[in-house]
């Protein structure tokens, strides 16, 4: 058997958040439970209508390039991409071709070919009885389009491009990159060869998950090798994924380009001014985010650990409550570290149970951080007290106090709970006494529970220690 070397590319489709459709005024909700209840003349193909460019659109897809580092266009057009299929209504889609909005950058370690923008079609349902239905909600909402360079050699990283494409555009606010809800989804174009010579592609379509995407490449790869190694040939064309079998299938011959019959759109005006101009990228690159890398570079810096930061970048709504904490410690590496154990754990555990929280009150969260840093407070007591921290806009110290949960530290608090605890246990004394250390965490415990947890432990052991000795 020889060995082959896979090659792939990446195209995603992404479609974008706006208010309204890429060319008309239509609701962009393409999820929307009533079929059919966001469509117009326009993005019904209707004679005579004439579409209109949706600004906000193109403004996120130079974010994106903005944040890939990529080659803005000082000039684009749009196109109309020729193909007859029910999900189209015009017979054919807007889309870019010649001139797209973006050219390169490089995202994860993979270069960007170009990110073009382009409208989204309808959807075919097929198991709505007899028939296939058609719901033309998602007919014309904006879609970006990102085709990466063919320079992945392995699943894995094909599947990890792909996360990171998602954080970022969510990152950004661009998309919700949502892959169940089908805002995004993944095409891989993969090969193999034993030259130096790329292997003739085949695509497959339509991946809507980071398992599917990584299980169809690698399902595609020994496909492929095996075909070659029995003299046989592999034939360029689209293939589906079937999650169930674990095995992709023939759909059709892939097209090519001149199979578009491409040509400009007569109806659209062409971008032909500066885009620094007319779109203002000065406004665009103030409105950007942190990106992933530079919060992972800070993170880092803090003190957090690798999990860590990937569990709260992964989290927009985390992340951001995150920051604004990390503001009224002004980034102290001693809160912020602890501030994110009890969000990674504590926080993300009260996330997953109520589904959302309301992480408006960062201030109060970092209130309670600091007392139990200042030792105002067990970390027992702060994890009864987050709950209500997240949820209200409640004053910890005052909860604590009203409640009778502040810690106390004082000798003249906590010698008379010592003094009962050894006149109480004069055996467990005497084998502390004999150098059993364990008997210590017992007295320990038993001041603990006489002061309802409010006492501070350490000074519990200082004061054992003192007193016994």
């Amino acid at each position: 058997m020889k060995t082959y070397t896979p090659t792939i590319g990446i195209e995603v489709h992404a479609e974008l958040k706006t208010k309204t459709k890429m060319f008309c005024n239509s609701k962009n909700e393409p999820t929307a439970l009533e079929p059919n209840s966001h469509v117009c003349p326009v993005c019904m193909g209707h004679p005579g209508t004439l579409p209109v460019i949706n600004r906000t659109a193109v403004e996120h897809v130079l974010k994106v390039g903005l944040a890939l580092k990529s080659e803005l266009a000082t000039y684009t057009e749009f196109d109309r991409k020729n193909y007859f299929y029910p999900d189209i209504p015009k017979g054919y889609q807007i889309s870019q071709y010649l001139y797209p909005l973006v050219k390169g950058g490089v995202l994860h370690g993979v270069d960007i070919t170009r990110v073009h923008l382009e409208e989204d079609t309808a959807r075919s349902l097929h198991d709505q009885g007899d028939g296939s239905v058609i719901d033309y909600n998602r007919a014309g909402v904006p879609l970006m389009e990102l085709v990466t360079e063919p320079v992945i050699h392995d699943a894995k990283t094909a599947g990890d491009f792909a996360r990171e494409l998602q954080l970022l555009l969510r990152t950004i606010g661009v998309s919700d990159a949502n892959m169940e809800k089908g805002e995004m989804r993944v095409e891989a174009n993969i090969s193999v060869s034993d030259t130096d010579t790329f292997g003739t592609k085949v695509e497959v379509k339509n991946l809507n998950s980071f398992k599917s995407v990584e299980s169809a490449i690698e399902f595609e790869i020994k496909r492929q090798s095996a075909l070659l190694d029995e003299g046989g040939t592999v034939v360029q064309e689209t293939r589906g994924w079937d999650e169930a079998k674990g095995k992709t299938y023939s759909q059709r011959v892939k097209e090519s380009a001149h199979d578009y019959r491409y040509f400009p759109d007569p109806d659209l005006p062409k971008l032909n001014m500066q885009l620094s101009d007319s779109f203002s990228l000065s406004r665009l690159e103030e409105e950007m985010p942190m990106l992933p890398n530079n919060k992972r570079l800070k993170y880092s810096e803090l003190g957090l650990t690798i999990e860590q930061s990937e569990l709260i970048i992964s989290n927009i709504e985390i992340d951001n409550f995150f920051r604004e904490v990390l503001q009224e410690f002004a980034n102290d590496p001693s809160l912020s570290k602890l501030a994110a154990n009890y969000i990674t754990s504590d926080v993300l555990s009260l996330l997953s149970e109520n589904k959302r929280i309301d992480t408006s009150y960062p201030k109060q969260f970092a209130t309670l951080i600091t007392m139990i840093n200042n030792a105002e407070i067990s970390s027992r007591v702060a994890k009864d007290l987050l709950s209500e921290v997240l949820f209200s806009q409640v004053d910890p110290k005052k909860l604590a106090s009203e409640k009778g949960l502040l810690q106390a530290s004082s000798d003249d608090d906590l010698l008379p709970i010592v003094a009962l605890v050894i006149e109480q246990n004069e055996q467990v004394v005497s084998e502390y006494r004999g150098g059993k250390e364990s008997a210590l965490q017992f007295l320990v415990g038993q001041g603990m529970k006489i002061s309802k947890g409010s006492a501070n432990p350490t000074a519990l052991i200082k004061l054992f220690k003192r007193e016994i000795n």
